[in-house]
């Protein structure tokens, strides 16, 4: 079994700057991808940002203010975010896609809460 937990939400005033961390524990092998999702009220969750042996992939709206990392480990994920406006105000989850045989399992941290607000 696999855990996620999340940290280093909170609020911040446009301009600011968070980093979110995510911890890892369990059977992490054959990992797929790693990223970070968020999700405000009413809404799909989207994806902010994910990193695989491929690259670094980003959504628009983030490309240049957001950059996704992990450990060499593997076990920890990172997002460090810079120059934050309100409209990023979310709940931040990780997610970590695991190769389970010949299936890729997502699997989710419990959300952290980012708020951006003067």
């Amino acid at each position: 079994q696999v855990q996620l937990v999340e940290s280093g939400g909170g609020l911040v005033q446009p301009g600011g700057s968070l980093r979110l961390s995510c911890a890892a524990s369990g059977s992490i092998s054959r990992i797929n991808s790693m990223g970070w999702y968020r999700q405000t009220p009413g809404q799909e969750r989207d994806l902010v940002a994910t990193i695989s042996g491929g690259g670094t992939n980003y959504a628009d709206s983030v490309k240049g203010r957001f950059t996704i990392s992990r450990d060499n480990a593997g076990n920890t994920l990172y997002l460090q975010m810079t120059s934050l406006k309100p409209e990023d105000t979310a709940v931040y989850f990780c997610n970590f896609r695991l190769w389970v045989g010949t299936n890729r399992v997502d699997y989710w941290g419990q959300g952290t809460q980012v708020t951006v607000s003067s």
